[in-house]
């Protein structure tokens, strides 16, 4: 089976309905040319100042999901809602949480992010993810009609043995919808991107966030889909858009086939 993927480059404020306009926008100009699999950056939603942040949360129910529902239905698509900040309830902290939809609108899985950003680069970037969210604990590989999908969110990329347990699932496609950093950005997300397709064979789909952002540093952008052999299929310019490429399973399994790495593996994960 053969299909077209999308990943979604946005540069993401703190208008949360200009922020849905505009992925509303891009998700539909994917669709036109001919995406079955849309994949929406991290924090599509809204990004802010974390005293705000609580008020911009969401529950699974609210606004940004329930749009995205609607347009997957809408368009026949699946959809990967990057990540939104879910409300925990009884909680002051939030999830991380990525939400995958199917093409007729039901989410087919959750994902909180389960390893938080918590970085101190001097003079760079200082974030401490950890302040404002909680931390998820389960594995998440969801299966499609287009195959099973493994989920993820930015700073788990640095975790391999992540994707390791969601290729032994059965995962195909691996998604890691980012915000990742110019300065770790800049000096490790394609290589990290291209390991990760490499040693579990699978194809990566990574749309991410781009440009100046509210928190005072610059996002590295560079949205990514690279196939089994880690050969990159599409990379964003530094700007907004969409990306498309197309993804061949029966690559996939023929990789697989003829450098069988997965079947030699001695270690549990």
């Amino acid at each position: 089976m053969t299909f077209l993927a999308a990943a979604i480059q946005m540069a993401t404020k703190s208008d949360k309905p200009a922020n849905l306009e505009r992925a509303e926008h891009l998700i539909r100009l994917a669709a036109a040319r001919g995406a079955q699999l849309v994949a929406l950056p991290e924090t599509f939603n809204w990004r802010g100042k974390r005293a705000d942040e609580p008020r911009a949360a969401e529950t699974l129910e609210g606004e940004s999901i329930a749009r995205m529902a609607r347009l997957a239905r809408e368009l026949e698509i699946h959809l990967l809602a990057g990540s939104i900040a879910e409300i925990a309830p009884g909680e002051e902290k939030r999830y991380n949480t990525s939400v995958l939809l199917g093409p007729d609108g039901a989410r087919i899985a959750v994902y909180r992010k389960i390893h938080l950003f918590d970085v101190d680069l001097p003079g760079r970037v200082t974030i401490k993810e950890s302040d404002a969210k909680l931390p998820g604990t389960e594995v998440v590989a969801a299966a499609t009609a287009l195959g099973t999908i493994g989920m993820s969110v930015c700073y788990d990329l640095r975790f391999p043995e992540l994707y390791r347990r969601l290729t032994f699932a059965g995962a195909l496609i691996l998604a890691i919808p980012s915000a990742f950093t110019f300065p770790t950005g800049e000096a490790h997300w394609e290589t990290l991107i291209r390991a990760r397709a490499i040693e579990n064979q699978c194809y990566v789909i990574a749309p991410a966030q781009f440009g100046p952002n509210v928190h005072g540093f610059s996002d590295y952008g560079n949205s990514m889909i690279v196939d089994p052999w880690g050969r990159v299929l599409a990379r964003a310019p530094d700007q907004e858009g969409v990306i498309v490429a197309p993804l061949e399973l029966d690559y996939l399994e023929r990789v697989r086939r003829e450098l069988p790495a997965l079947g030699h593996a001695r270690l549990n994960y």
